[in-house]
């Protein structure tokens, strides 16, 4: 498997990936999610003939463009711990291609690529519950750093970082 930069051949996969991850991920319209990945710095899983099995989208703090309520909560964090962040919009892999430790390659790129940034953000879903998402970036060094509930019951996140 390669890791590769969004080519915009992708959009459709990408986009299918995205739809296939929800709720682990937002649901977005086809344009929203062009819009997040032209923000964003997105890289690519491909197949040995560079297909598209998956992505990341991270993207730099301060982006008025983007209404996230988890960036502003990253945005936050920044600025009381004096850290240089960027944050991880989503991760989301077509199902036939999960398993594959994909996720961990993508991740790996990112941390390789914002070496330059004190640390990487992102935020699990506890609320409707992500256990395996949760397993997955305390595997790969994330600590958790927050929380925060937007609808009781409902919908609610833990937030991580890692150090780069």
């Amino acid at each position: 498997m390669t890791i590769r930069p969004y080519h915009a051949a992708d959009l459709e996969t990408l986009f299918a990936a995205n739809q296939a991850s929800v709720p682990g991920v937002g649901a977005e319209t086809l344009n929203d999610l062009t819009t997040w990945i032209n923000l964003a710095t997105c890289l690519v899983a491909t197949d040995s003939a560079d297909q598209a099995l998956g992505f990341i989208t991270i993207m730099p703090l301060g982006l008025s463009a983007y209404p996230s309520p988890n960036m502003r909560w990253f945005e936050s964090y920044s600025e009381a711990t004096g850290k240089s962040v960027v944050y991880v919009d989503r991760i989301a892999l077509l199902p036939e291609a999960r398993g594959m430790r994909l996720g961990e390659q993508l991740y790996q790129t990112a941390f390789d690529q914002f070496t330059d940034t004190d640390e990487i953000g992102c935020e699990v879903n506890t609320q409707p519950p992500n256990p395996g998402s949760h397993r997955f970036h305390k595997r790969l060094g994330f600590r958790e750093v927050g929380t925060q509930t937007f609808v009781p019951g409902e919908k609610s996140v833990t937030y991580y970082v890692r150090p780069l």
